[in-house]
């Protein structure tokens, strides 16, 4: 199975965002990442709900959505309602984790968890099983752009390992930092989906930089 590419639209020209999303359409992407950030779990902000809703409108990828938002729960119907296809939500943003993804679930999407560079994988052992997805994030989050933490790898190949010891077919995600060397290192040691922004949106073609991604 080739790898899946779902490209950080944080890194796209905000002037002309219609052109940049219609470029997503015609490319190899599987998904496209919408970081939504509300200035309190990480510090900057971005996208709220008439920008995505306009995206589902626009947007013939599925939406991948990562809330790093403090009370997720909150907002996880609004969300979904909006055209979220997938629902990310941060481990150390809640509380009582399994009824958050049980709530995601009800919405009728796709339930994943996404742990910071610090947050070690073990922590997902009890709730794993309940995930579509896990989304590791190799730069501390908030900003695009960031050089990538080499120790993802191993924690990419720790939390395979987990998955398939209790075999499940839970899609790992990585975010942050992904070029062509990076991705491949990832890829081999188990990642099943990248999140490219800069890498992608910043590259001369962007159609042929998903292309060469697709192929990890």
């Amino acid at each position: 199975m080739s790898t899946i590419i779902s490209p950080s639209l944080l890194s796209a020209n905000f002037y002309n965002l219609e052109e940049d999303i219609q470029m997503i359409n015609n490319s190899e992407a599987d998904w496209l990442h919408i970081d939504v950030m509300d200035g309190v779990f990480v510090p900057n902000i971005s996208f709220g709900f008439p920008v995505i809703e306009s995206f589902q409108s626009k947007c013939n990828k599925p939406l991948d959505v990562h809330l790093m938002i403090v009370e997720p729960d909150k907002y996880v119907e609004r969300f979904a309602k909006a055209g979220a296809a997938i629902i990310n939500v941060h481990y150390e943003a809640c509380t009582h984790l399994h009824r958050t993804i049980q709530n995601i679930k009800a919405q009728g999407v796709k339930a994943a968890v996404t742990l910071n560079p610090h947050t070690p994988i073990c922590l997902l052992e009890d709730i794993i099983s309940d995930l579509d997805m896990v989304l590791l994030m190799s730069v501390n989050p908030g900003y695009g752009g960031q050089k990538f933490i080499p120790q993802t790898v191993e924690k990419v190949r720790a939390l395979k390992e987990m998955v398939e010891r209790k075999n499940l077919s839970t899609i790992i995600e990585v975010d942050g930092g992904v070029n062509l060397q990076t991705g491949q290192e990832l890829v081999s040691a188990g990642a099943d989906a990248l999140v490219a922004g800069n890498f992608v949106f910043k590259s001369e073609n962007p159609l042929e930089t998903i292309a060469q991604l697709k192929k990890l």
